[in-house]
């Protein structure tokens, strides 16, 4: 008789690393609305409860549903997504259910749907603001009861699945009008979590842009840069496409541009907002001003990281390099929440011991 090899907790550990890194390596930001929609994630992943991530297109709703499922103890099984704005009633029901043979024309083969194939896992509803009447009430009952028949079936299943729903627009007004049932709403909506657009999180454009830079770029070649005008291009741009649409942008550039650092008309803002509506005079104004204002809040960010890094994080010799009152350099590096103290350990930590 052989013996089952003894698990390794070392391994156990590391496999539950990997998980984290899979599940959260993904969503970049710092910026503090952008944390707080983080935060509900590790709460979500530990329940078996269903999930309602709202925000626009391109935010990252899918990311953050698999963050959840890969947290969970539902890691090993299958993640399976599903748009329902694609879907009519009758393909909505054949595709979440499946079907037996003769069910309906053509139904030559019992086919399996995918509260079948996703099992225990997590079955992921995007845009479920689409669905309609008959859908709702079609979704409802396997939410509620977790059982479900196939279509031509007279046998009842079981559904043990995670439901994690998407939405693009918020489903409350939508139930307060009533276009969208309540108790499908407070079925889906045990815990909520709402992905700021990227306009309300700026802090985390440029990080973003050089994390799709990194991932994107061509392997012949280093990873370009972006010059302090392309920088604040971006921070001007209002980004209707939100993440999704900037790392359009990245993947572009990088097989575009022309030397290692990106100039501002290398990134094709201006191409795109070329075939919008022209804006009224006033707006163009108010645009010219934030983007002047933007340029140089950039240009006066990167002179600052790169004079306190020539003088080891020294406000004062900084201060008399830049030609300014050390207390005046002191209110800018409070303005951009620059510390001179992390310069002077970087410092330290380059220094051969």
């Amino acid at each position: 008789m052989t013996s089952r090899p003894r698990e390794d907790p070392d391994m156990d550990v590391l496999v539950h690393r990997l998980r984290d890194a899979q599940a959260l390596g993904t969503l970049v930001g710092k910026a503090p609305a952008f944390v707080k929609a983080l935060a509900g994630i590790p709460a979500a992943a530990r329940s078996d409860a269903a999930v309602l991530v709202s925000g626009e297109t391109g935010t990252g709703k899918e990311l953050v549903a698999r963050a959840i499922h890969y947290l969970s103890d539902r890691a090993p099984q299958p993640f399976v997504a599903v748009n329902c704005g694609t879907l009519t009633d009758t393909l909505l029901e054949d595709e979440v259910f499946g079907h037996e043979p003769g069910a309906f024309t053509d139904a030559r083969r019992r086919r399996p749907g995918l509260l079948a194939q996703t099992g225990k896992g997590t079955l992921f509803l995007d845009e479920v603001e689409a669905l309609t009447d008959r859908g709702q009430v079609t979704l409802l009952r396997v939410v509620q009861d977790r059982t479900f028949r196939a279509l031509g079936s007279s046998r009842e299943q079981t559904a043990p699945v995670r439901f994690v729903a998407a939405t693009n627009a918020p489903l409350w007004p939508r139930v307060q009008a009533g276009t969208f049932r309540p108790d499908l709403y407070y079925r889906l909506c045990v815990f909520s979590i709402a992905l700021p657009p990227l306009r309300q999180r700026t802090e985390d454009i440029v990080p973003l842009a050089e994390h799709f830079l990194r991932k994107h770029a061509r392997p012949e070649r280093p990873v370009p840069s972006l010059s302090a005008a392309a920088r604040a291009a971006l921070l001007a741009f209002e980004w209707p496409g939100n993440v999704r649409e900037l790392e359009n942008a990245m993947v572009r550039v990088t097989q575009t541009c022309r030397a290692g650092c990106i100039e501002a008309d290398e990134l094709g803002l201006l191409d795109h907002v070329a075939g919008t509506t022209a804006a009224p005079p006033a707006t163009f104004e108010r645009s010219f001003s934030a983007l002047k204002k933007l340029a140089v809040e950039a240009f006066e960010r990167d002179y600052l990281t790169r004079i306190l890094s020539e003088h080891r994080g020294n406000v004062t010799h900084a201060a008399r390099t830049a030609g300014k009152d050390r207390r005046d350099l002191g209110r800018l590096l409070k303005k951009y929440r620059i510390d001179p103290k992390r310069f002077l350990l970087a410092a330290s930590s380059e220094t051969p011991g």
